[in-house]
């Protein structure tokens, strides 16, 4: 079994992305989008008749400045049709070669039309419905509003970053040269042109969708489960039994969620490995100093998840009433976010404070698909009320569009779709209110839009299992062998540990143990008819049998075959080996047959052999060579008392 983690990701709206290599098949989990990498490229300008020759240029060259002390603004960004950075990794994988891609949140949906298009590309694809529907919905929402790009720009190609000249590419500056390159300058073959309608919905034709806890057999060898991991609305973990060992695949999770379906870990229990994929930690690596093992050992996921609630409740309170403060000071709030579930939190909390304040505050939602995201909340019986859904606003605006209001939209990089007009319209309004979460450069997020009046409130809502809960956790999963990231090597992990602990690194093969010995079912009525044999040399007992071998939802079973011909109940006597010339002379004496070794001998094709000559009671001889032994006489009767002798010194069956 062999783990390869092509990419660690971002954080929730960036998740990692791994192959895993079991019984012949390989499993891709997660094709993620990096859209916080579109802060390089400016939103389309709101008044572009006012922007002059050099502004407008594709990138800045300015002799005076210093990249080095330049901070990022308007004119530094790329100006023109955006180009979407994926998993550069991946690209060097043969798309013919993955038999699996597992999905388990929406956002690591969003590359999947980039793989579904490749050639060869014939892998099964398993997906929770809920994370199907709200990955097709954003990735249409993507297309929309990527189109407004495209009528600006006219029919000119969008930019990446590998069509750039290297002279381009230098005069970025190095904040957004590290986004265009990485770090080692190896990200450069990782942006695509944003991909077509027509690809969201051939990939979305070769999705198989599952319920939570249903078991879905891959080639009878592999069962495969989605188990929820409380992220997101339909976002979930991943179980998979093989013949080769139980795995758990755990990614970006909440034990008790506000908004989803809590952490099922009864599902997680008792496995043989369990890959923690949760790289949410990434931003919050001070914890590693500040009271990692502060969590105290509980067999309860919910004693585990007490802090958390609680702390959660209180960032909700508090950006309401944020929001209400902006409200009553005569400004409006923007929450451009792509959680579905944090959406219908925040909008319940934000509706239930303005009720209280007695302030009579629209509320919009403003997406291209925003009403079939509404008509998906009425499948989830425990959200929105009929009352606060007729408060959303979805669709083109109307004319009772009203200010103050709080607005709810898609698209958090802040460089596509409706964010970008309400940005631009209420950007210098000081009593205004914009609304982001972690995981991006506020400062070159806002850049396109400085001089900046608004307010901005930048948060970090839960997206993963804190970095102190990690060791409390795996006592209550009891797994086998943990195979954590190797940036986790600094936890420090009490000596009684009951498991073994991997360590896995970016672009790096993990070679994972046996995690258990093969199995194979065999019905009774074949295993009494099996007659053992044990091997001379190496002490193993070997029978012949006649069945068929079948793999049948992860187990091998022989199955045996009632009718036999005349010709298999007649089968000759298997023998390997090569008998030595003093066993051979010692078993023909005891039948009565004498011979001498004449010694070796080198025959025609160059091989050597050891002749033995037989006198009595007739003459014969018997060439022994390393793969076949050949007897030479003319007496039937003898031919046959020297094979004989020649079976009872050779391993047979």
């Amino acid at each position: 079994m062999k783990f390869t983690c092509l990419s660690k990701g971002g954080g929730f709206h960036f998740p990692s992305c791994h192959i895993l290599n079991i019984c012949g098949f390989r499993i891709l989990f997660d094709v993620p989008l990096d859209l916080s990498a579109l802060t390089i490229f400016s939103p389309v300008p709101n008044d572009f008749d006012n922007l002059d020759e050099e502004n407008c240029c594709c990138l800045e060259s300015d002799k005076h400045r210093t990249p080095e002390k330049t901070a990022p603004n308007a004119r530094n960004l790329v100006y023109a049709e955006p180009c979407y950075k994926t998993v550069k990794n991946l690209h060097l994988w043969n798309a013919s070669f993955i038999d699996v891609v597992l999905i388990s949140s929406p956002m690591g949906m969003l590359g999947l039309p980039y793989l579904t298009r490749m050639k060869g590309f014939s892998a099964k694809i398993y997906v929770t419905e809920a994370t199907a529907k709200l990955g097709k919905l954003m990735m249409e929402d993507l297309v929309s509003s990527h189109m407004e790009y495209k009528r600006f720009y006219g029919d000119k190609e969008s930019v990446c970053p590998q069509g750039m000249k290297f002279e381009e590419l230098d005069q970025l500056l190095p904040t957004l040269k590290e986004i265009a390159l990485g770090k080692d300058g190896e990200d450069l073959g990782g942006w695509m042109p944003l991909y077509s309608a027509v690809d969201v919905n051939d990939c979305l034709q070769k999705v198989q969708t599952l319920k939570y806890l249903e078991e879905t057999c891959y080639n009878g060898t592999l069962i495969i489960k989605a188990v929820s991991s409380g992220a997101e609305i339909g976002a979930c973990n991943w179980g998979i039994n093989s013949p080769k060992g139980d795995i758990a695949f755990i990614t970006s999770s909440i034990f008790l969620s506000g908004h989803a379906m809590d952490f099922d870990y009864h599902a997680l229990k008792g496995n043989d490995l369990i890959i923690y994929s949760d790289f949410n930690f990434m931003h919050a690596m001070d914890d590693l100093d500040n009271g990692f093992n502060s969590a105290p050992v509980t067999d309860s996921i919910r004693s585990l998840a007490s802090a958390d609630i609680s702390e959660e409740r209180d960032k909700l309170a508090f950006v309401c009433s944020c929001a209400v403060d902006s409200v009553k000071n005569g400004g409006s709030v923007l929450i451009p976010i792509d959680r579905l579930g944090l959406i219908l939190q925040l909008l319940e909390e934000i509706s239930t404070a303005l009720d209280y304040s007695n302030m009579k505050v629209p509320i919009y939602f403003i997406s291209s698909v925003a009403k079939e995201l509404l008509a998906f909340t009425n499948v989830i019986p425990e959200w929105l009320c009929t009352e606060r859904q007729e408060k959303l606003f979805s669709g083109e605006p109307s004319m009772n569009w009203q200010e103050p209001c709080v607005v709810f939209c898609p698209n958090w990089s802040l460089r596509l779709g409706p964010v970008v007009h309400l940005l631009q319209r209420w950007c210098i309004d000081r009593n205004s209110l914009l609304v982001l979460e972690n995981g991006i450069d506020a400062q070159l997020a806002l850049s396109p839009y400085k001089p900046m009046e608004m307010k901005v409130l930048q948060c970090s809502f839960f997206s993963g299992i804190s970095l102190n809960k990690v060791q409390p956790l795996l006592k209550i999963l009891q797994p086998k062998i943990v195979a954590f990231p190797k940036d986790l090597r600094r936890i420090s992990f009490q000596e009684s540990t009951p498991f073994s602990i991997l360590h896995y690194s970016e672009n790096e093969t993990l070679a994972i143990p046996n995690l258990k010995s093969s199995e194979l079912e065999i019905p009774m009525e074949l295993a009494t008819q099996f007659h053992f044999k044990k091997l001379k040399q190496e002490h193993i007992n070997v029978t012949r049998v006649k069945g068929e071998l079948l793999v049948s939802n992860g187990k091998h079973q022989l199955i045996s075959e009632t009718k036999q011909s005349d010709q298999e109940k007649c089968r000759p006597v298997l023998c390997w080996g090569s008998p030595s010339t003093d066993t051979l002379l010692a078993a023909l004496s005891e039948r009565g047959i004498s011979g001498t070794v004449e010694g070796d001998t080198v025959d025609l094709e160059g091989e050597n052999v050891s002749v033995v000559h037989v006198h009595e009671p007739n003459r014969a001889c018997i060439k022994i060579g390393v793969a076949i032994t050949v007897v030479t006489t003319a007496d039937e009767d003898l031919a046959g008392r020297i094979s004989d002798a020649i079976y009872s010194v050779l391993d047979n069956a």
